[in-house]
């Protein structure tokens, strides 16, 4: 499991939120999901998955919101990467990456602006949110999944 640790800003002021998101693939592609325009952040481009709520496990969090963002039943796999990062604003994230290979039902666009199967080595050309970076830049080098 590869580890990330990317910062934007000397200190963290906040307590971390937690994430959860899904690799989820297709041969040599994986899925990618663009925020809307009315969102933070808006029109970067991410991987799906939220916030894990009070109570929740990190599988049974990703679970969740893959039925509330797409639709799917996934069965959720390994831990890829783990990421903490620091944006200017000083909010801090904390996310866990996992692969999802399999999964039951029609992709569904429920709350993206739109989401695409892309191929690893292309993701550098799109403009992911800073905290996925360092991910997408080892995914496309093959160095993970």
């Amino acid at each position: 499991m590869e580890q990330h640790s990317e910062t934007e800003s000397s200190e963290a002021t906040r307590p971390p939120k937690r994430v959860v998101a899904a690799l989820i693939r297709r041969g040599d592609s994986i899925l990618i999901c663009q925020r809307k325009a009315t969102q933070a952040m808006a029109l970067q481009w991410e991987f799906p998955g939220g916030k894990i709520e009070p109570g929740e496990g990190d599988v049974e969090a990703l679970e969740r919101e893959l039925v509330e963002e797409l639709d799917i039943q996934a069965q959720i796999g390994p831990l890829i990467a783990q990421v903490r990062h620091t944006y200017r604003n000083g909010n801090v994230v904390e996310l866990k990456f996992f692969s999802v290979e399999h999964f039951q039902g029609e992709l569904k666009n429920q709350i993206f602006e739109q989401i695409r199967w892309e191929k690893l080595i292309n993701l550098p050309q799109y403009d992911f949110l800073a905290a996925d970076r360092g991910l997408v830049r080892d995914l496309a080098a093959g160095k993970l999944l």
